[in-house]
């Protein structure tokens, strides 16, 4: 039971002296996922009600299923941007067809994750590598926050995930800035931002929402051009079945993908960032699939769209005192009061006030830091990460994720294609040390030997590299090469493709009478060369256990060889 439920594994052992924290930890979560929940289900096309919805269900399915104990979950920016840029390509923003496209969406996200956890799939989110994931949230960080000044400003601006078109329709409409509008949202933005100052747990967003609904509450008539969220129902989530069409299905599926990826990804490397110094981590990437594909699929039946975990509620989480997964249901109670009770107070709040807490909450998505990193340490990666920017910003947020996948594969595999080779020498005045020649200029070379170390596995995208690189070696080398000696040291596998190759250049290099010998073999390596029957070209003879091992090997045959020529010679002087 404990392994198709993780809670069984903390819960049974629960302290009291855990309570306290957990309690404080989900309230203060509780207190931000209201109107984090509203802002962003508007950003997704949704009724505000919908992310108080994402906000409950999913968090407890979590909670049972889930493998982190800090993970604070529910609705984020970046999903409901996914969201919205993809479904309103399909169904007009606020129908009652949007809203279920949108369900529909969500469980389909949530059997993607499952089945990928069920089938331990997880590492497949390993290609989307860390400077593409910087590009991609750091462009739809700016098109989110960008999004929002229409609301921030009062502007009617028609919605666009793509920065350029969301810049022109702003600057057609700069004439039209409603003062109200933007005094309001300016003045949420600085109590945010000054109350941050002063102390990172001050609840600055839940401040705004309240000084918001008492200011257009009591000054509502002087300020009747500022536009408020109004009514907001009230009650549990209403049980809704899905229609399953398939051609609908097909269209959905590209968006499905991205958001159950990039989920997924959020999720995990927070999750692994909160577990970064407990030694005990029970942390399991898999389960995790599990847990949010669960989350998703049931939460879709009772309103909510797709959630995944949240940086900024999660570091809050943690430092709030959260010491297990329990604070996760305090705050979905706190939800849930919410839902029932509480949803009439925010008729009055003004959209600018959601704007304000939008991209309060967005700017450190932008991740200038990461970017100058990159720039300064590797500009390869620098060049990923700008063309998965440019593309997420210029043309979409599915194209840009896209992009950055295929960019993040072909990376691999121009990097596995060509791996480093070294040539290496023997270190002077030292009996077994051979180093890169390349590196360490003093080294010893003889002109007989080619000492090459190749720092890869050898399998189909590299052997015609690696043939073609020991050949110009060779070549380099002159006639003197008499052996060649490969340091499989760094070659952790090798494929049908490698066999052949080495092979070739067995055969290739015997016959021109130089000799190659292997070291430092690894059992994977010796394994492939027994099966494939590779050892018997080779030799057993010609494998040693390391460079020093080879060249005295060479060189007693070597003297061996010059007193048989000697004795041959005085005997026929004789």
């Amino acid at each position: 039971m404990n392994k198709f439920f993780p809670i069984l594994d903390w819960l049974p052992n629960y302290k009291t002296s855990f309570l306290r924290g957990d309690i404080f930890a989900g309230l203060t979560i509780g207190i931000i996922l209201i109107p984090q929940g509203i802002a962003y289900s508007i950003i997704a096309g949704l009724p505000p009600i919908y992310g108080l919805y994402t906000a409950l269900i999913p968090q407890l399915i979590y909670t049972i299923f889930g493998t982190s104990k800090q993970l604070s979950t529910g609705p984020t920016a970046l999903d409901s941007l996914i969201i919205a840029s993809g479904v309103s390509t399909l169904a007009i923003v606020g129908t009652d067809n949007y809203i279920t496209t949108v369900l529909l969406l969500t469980i389909m996200v949530g059997v993607l994750q499952f089945l990928v956890g069920i089938f331990r799939l997880g590492f497949i989110v390993n290609f989307l590598s860390r400077p593409v994931l910087t590009g991609f949230v750091s462009a739809a960080a700016i098109i989110i926050a960008f999004s929002q000044l229409k609301d921030l400003l009062g502007l009617d601006v028609a919605r666009s995930n793509q920065i350029h078109t969301i810049i022109v329709n702003l600057f057609e409409k700069i004439t039209e800035i409603n003062l109200n509008t933007i005094l309001i949202g300016l003045g949420s933005i600085l109590i945010i931002y000054g109350l941050k100052k002063i102390h990172k747990k001050l609840p600055g967003q839940l401040l705004v929402v309240i000084i918001g609904i008492l200011v257009m509450k009591w000054f509502g008539n002087y300020l009747s051009d500022v536009e408020i969220v109004k009514d907001i129902p009230k009650g549990l989530p209403p049980f809704l079945m899905h229609r399953f069409d398939v051609s609908l299905m097909q269209k959905l599926l590209p968006i499905a993908l991205t958001l159950a990826f990039t989920g997924f990804l959020q999720g995990i490397s927070i999750a692994k960032t909160l577990d970064e110094d407990v030694i005990d981590s029970s942390l399991k990437p898999n389960k995790e699939l599990i847990a949010l594909g669960l989350g998703n699929m049931v939460g879709s039946f009772f309103g909510a769209y797709t959630f995944t975990g949240s940086f900024s509620r999660s570091a809050i989480n943690k430092e709030a005192g959260a010491n297990t997964a329990m604070s996760n249901v305090v705050a979905a109670l706190f939800i849930l009061i919410t839902i029932l009770f509480l949803t009439p107070v925010f008729y009055y709040l003004p959209k600018t006030v959601l704007a304000a807490i939008i991209i309060t909450a967005i700017l450190g998505m932008i991740k200038v830091k990461d970017m100058r990193f990159l720039w300064k340490t590797d500009k390869k990666d620098f060049i990923m990460m700008l063309v998965t920017l440019i593309i997420t910003l210029t043309v979409g947020i599915k194209e840009g994720i896209m992009v950055g996948v295929m960019v993040s594969i072909f990376a691999v595999i121009f990097e596995t294609s060509r791996p480093h080779m070294a040539v290496l020498g023997k270190v002077p005045n030292t009996a077994h040390f051979y180093r890169n020649k390349g590196r360490f200029n003093d080294v010893e070379i003889d002109k007989e030997f080619l000492i090459v170390r190749f720092d890869s596995q050898l399998y189909f995208a590299n052997t015609n590299y690696f043939k073609e690189k020991l050949d110009e070696l060779v070549y380099e080398k002159g006639e003197d090469l008499r052996l060649i000696i490969i340091d499989a040291e760094v070659i952790s596998n090798i494929d049908s493709s490698g066999v052949f190759a080495l092979n070739e250049l067995l055969k290739k290099y015997n016959s021109r009478g130089i000799k190659i010998y292997f070291t430092n073999i690894k059992g994977p390596l010796r394994d492939a060369f027994a099966k494939s029957g590779l050892i018997k070209q080779i030799g057993v003879e010609n494998c040693f256990m390391s460079i020093q091992e080879a060249v005295n090997n060479y060189l007693n045959k070597d003297n061996l060889d010059q007193e048989r020529k000697y004795t041959q010679y005085l005997d026929q002087v004789n």
